[in-house]
């Protein structure tokens, strides 16, 4: 049971999470991914889970936790720490996303958006001058980035993208909208993709200021409800030529990042899972019916021992990936499955424990039913459940089901 408003009388209830290791995945980890993940769960229990469910009900982003976030390292945890980032390795920043994403899938989407859109592209594909500038300021979380690659005509198929920009000698032109981009309507800089005049993709770094250039707030959402999210339109927008990422460009660039987000997402989905089915579980030990508990009986026992088996694959999966991610061997189309797979398993899961609940089960005294509404919108992010299905179905055959 999370940290929540009891109805009768006002006092908090404690965060009793205890994470599921049904087969020592510990003894995978190193010293150092159990001190950065137990560090992240302790921070999720003290500041996340007191107030998530009052900022979800009045649809807020809580930007109280921000200084919190870069404090565990959730910002670029693996960019160097010579440009502000923890220098940590790909389980580590996993690791990180599954705590957050165990509080609300809204917040790990902030930190995803702030390391893998908005720092991983100026880290990878930006010039030191680039790096110096935002980095350090990202990853203290003083300033706060989006990424621009979704469009109200161009979601699955970003690369037929209409947002474009101009050469007018001294800078760029930029005209063009994009949506659904979370952090948006409180980032003070936006990693924005676009064409130039010859149709080629490039990345332009667009500060708050720069005349032209709005956020407006997208409302009311069911999903990610304590997460901003809003559009990038951009109306004849100066940008300073020094402000184009020079270091790679057509739609692969793009994609590498989604490639660092997906990844965590994995990861994130995770954590969803786990704190539906400890609830679920603390659930059954204490609800009676029938004179014995609800975990007694064999319908409630088959959907819990489904779900930590579930965990369990998801839990080895994403460790796997990690290992290759950190080796420079794992593939787009690998993440890809990883993805999908889990955030597949963390919704089904939510599902299952909504109904071990019953009525409680839609209350903001539980998570479920918050988990379960984020988890529709992280299902269709990043690449719909489908999309990814079929970057699986063009790996395997060699067969390309996109044209």
């Amino acid at each position: 049971m999370r940290i929540s408003l009891d109805q009768n009388n006002n006092k908090m209830k404690p965060d009793l999470f205890e994470a599921p290791d049904y087969y020592n995945l510990d003894e995978l980890l190193t010293d150092e991914h159990k001190l950065v993940r137990d560090a992240a769960r302790e921070w999720v229990k003290r500041d996340v889970s007191p107030i998530i469910e009052e900022y979800a009900q009045k649809a807020e982003f809580p930007k109280q936790i921000i200084n919190g976030l870069a404090e565990i390292g959730a910002f670029g945890p693996y960019i160097p720490e010579e440009y502000g980032g923890a220098g940590l390795d790909q389980i580590s920043y996993g690791l990180i996303m599954q705590e957050i994403e165990r509080g609300d899938s809204g917040v790990r989407s902030t930190a995803s958006v702030q390391s893998s859109l908005v720092m991983y592209p100026i880290w990878k594909y930006g010039n030191e001058e680039q790096r110096k500038k935002y980095l350090p300021k990202l990853a203290s979380g003083e300033w706060m980035g989006s990424f621009g690659l979704t469009e109200p005509d161009h979601g699955s198929n970003p690369g037929g993208m209409t947002t474009n920009f101009k050469d007018m000698g001294d800078h760029y032109l930029l005209n063009g909208a994009k949506m659904w981009i979370s952090n948006a309507p409180f980032c003070q800089v936006a990693v924005v993709w676009a064409k130039n005049e010859e149709g080629r993709i490039h990345g332009l770094i667009v500060e708050r200021g720069m005349e032209g250039f709005s956020t407006p707030e997208t409302h009311n959402k069911w999903s990610l409800r304590a997460s901003a999210t809003g559009e990038l339109i951009f109306d004849n927008v100066k940008v300073p030529k020094e402000n184009l990422l020079p270091n790679k460009s057509g739609l692969g660039a793009p994609l590498g990042c989604l490639d660092s987000a997906r990844f965590g997402i994995a990861w994130g989905a995770i954590g969803a899972a786990m704190d539906c089915y400890d609830t679920a579980l603390r659930y059954s030990k204490e609800r009676l019916q029938f004179g014995k508990p609800i975990g007694q009986f064999q319908l409630q026992q088959k959907k819990l021992a489904e779900m930590i088996t579930e965990i369990t694959k998801a839990q080895l999966l994403a460790w796997r990936l990690g290992v290759m991610r950190e080796n420079g061997t794992a593939t787009s189309a690998q993440i890809s499955m990883a993805k999908r797979n889990n955030v597949d398993m963390a919704i089904n899961i939510a599902r299952e424990a909504r109904q071990m609940l019953g009525g409680m089960g839609i209350t903001g005294e539980y998570s479920i039913m918050r988990h379960s509404m984020n988890l529709e919108s992280v299902i269709t992010y990043e690449g719909t459940h489908d999309i990814h299905l079929l970057i699986t179905g063009l790996d395997v055959t060699g067969l390309n089901a996109f044209k």
